[in-house]
């Protein structure tokens, strides 16, 4: 049983008066944070051989997501089950759509609340109901951008055992996101705070570290938890073993706010994936490029607002993870205890930040030249993806699009002159109530409301 993956913390080698120790995938799932303030990561990343990976080309999603998944819980969830629920959640289609000879756009947003974070929502709603004990009430608390809190609330909606309380910046949702927050209702809980979606995040952490609210089994379903990260690398097994005949080496381009999504693509290189180099682009929170460039990282507060609202993010906690992967350590204020292998990252990873003007210009030009409807995170992908190809030869590339265009009527209605439909997955919406508690940016408000509902 020594191959089984354990999990530990991204601060495990700073002294602290927490014990360090290495947790199992179940713990590290429901305490969402490390005792010591760092991210869980697993002791090892398990490997898929080029005769795996051959096999998995054509089969459907699930049996892609149970192969990558499931050497991370080996041990802990018997593989029937496991693979019985991977086949139930994701029932719902994965594009990848042909943008020319050499570009594919993987399509993520088929699911229940239209964004990538279906997938991991509700695979971590499935693993946790399974794992706990019962007549156990668990807290989930989540800070959300725009789309993450949708993707958590319709995937708790209803299930026994669990209350969700979800915290959004009050102005830097788009009014879909709004809707969706604020309607999905029974066991879910919308709050709305005056500030941004960093303080939000900054709310969720103090609440982990306040001992008062032990009592509330508080975990965390933002993609501090290593439980949202697993999932995110089943796609890019998909996308790699599906887009040639015969394995060729690939490029990523992903829209990055958190920096949860493209982890799961590191990993997925890590895992033996043929991925040749992994493009993160943001918007105009640019700390990332301008730390692989100088060496410096400095986080930006207040984040800048921008089109793709669910990337305003000026201190991406993800990065900790990265940090971590590449021999550095970073705390969650943004304190760089040790700086990471610079050249190796600079070797694998690419980062450039584009602003809302190239953002507009390439969603028109998708549009006019394709017929292909893309959202502002799309397009700072395919933008990261243009900047990226002017100094290099052409490889084969695969952008990845986040969210449905239906989710930023305003934007792109305003930009093409035509009405977008919404998907069904929006639709049903209009039959619900909506529910939403505003909050000050301010912790103990936050605590006060938490224990009175408890």
């Amino acid at each position: 049983m020594t191959d089984l993956i354990q999990y530990h913390s991204t601060n495990r080698e700073l002294d602290s008066t927490e014990k360090y120790r290495e947790v199992s995938f179940m713990e590290a799932l429901f305490m969402g944070l490390a005792p010591d303030g760092g991210l869980f990561m697993p002791t090892r990343i398990p490997f898929l051989n080029m005769d795996d990976l051959n096999r998995l080309r054509g089969e459907p999603y699930w049996k892609i997501a149970h192969k990558a998944i499931y050497p991370f819980l080996r041990g802990e969830v018997d593989d029937h089950l496991l693979r019985k629920m991977i086949e139930e959640i994701y029932n719902f289609e994965v594009p990848l759509e042909r943008i020319d000879h050499n570009t594919l756009l993987l399509r993520l947003d088929r699911g229940p609340s239209a964004s990538f974070k279906d997938f991991a929502a509700r695979f971590m709603a499935r693993i946790m109901s399974h794992l706990r004990s019962s007549g156990r009430e668990i807290t989930v608390l989540v800070a959300t951008s725009g789309d993450t809190g949708s993707a958590i609330g319709e995937a708790f909606r209803g299930l026994e055992g669990f209350t969700v309380y979800i915290l959004f910046p009050e102005r830097e949702v788009s009014h879909v996101q709004a809707v969706q927050l604020e309607s999905i209702g029974k066991n879910v809980k919308a709050i709305s705070i005056a500030g941004k979606f960093d303080d939000c995040q900054s709310l969720v952490k103090m609440a982990f570290g306040d001992s008062d609210l032990t009592p509330l089994n508080l975990t965390s379903a933002n993609s501090i938890n290593v439980g949202r990260v697993l999932p995110q690398i089943a796609y890019y097994v998909y996308a790699c073993v599906n887009a040639s005949s015969d394995l060729q080496p690939v490029v990523f381009s992903i829209p990055s706010g958190n920096f949860g999504n493209s982890l799961g693509c590191e990993f997925a290189r890590r895992m033996g994936l043929p991925i040749e180099r992994i493009i993160i682009g943001v918007n105009e929170n640019d700390e990332f490029p301008r730390f692989l460039e100088s060496g410096n990282y400095e986080k930006i507060d207040p984040s800048r607002v921008c089109l793709s609202n669910s990337m305003n993010v000026g201190n991406p906690s993800n990065l900790a993870r990265y940090f971590d992967l590449y021999g550095g350590i970073l705390t969650k204020e943004g304190k760089v205890e040790r700086p990471p292998d610079l050249v190796e990252m600079r070797k694998h990873l690419f980062s450039t930040s584009v602003n809302d003007a190239e953002t507009v210009a390439l969603i028109k030009q998708m549009y006019e030249d394709k017929g292909m409807l893309i959202e502002p995170h799309g397009a700072v992908g395919l933008a990261a993806l243009n900047r990226y190809r002017e100094t290099r030869e052409s490889s084969l590339a695969i952008c990845v699009e986040t969210a449905h265009p239906g989710k930023f009527p305003e934007t792109l209605e305003d930009l093409l002159q035509m009405v977008i439909q919404l998907p069904v997955a929006l639709k049903r919406l209009e039959k619900r109530e909506r529910e939403v508690e505003h909050l000050d940016n301010d912790f103990r408000q936050l605590k006060t409301f938490l224990m009175e509902k408890a």
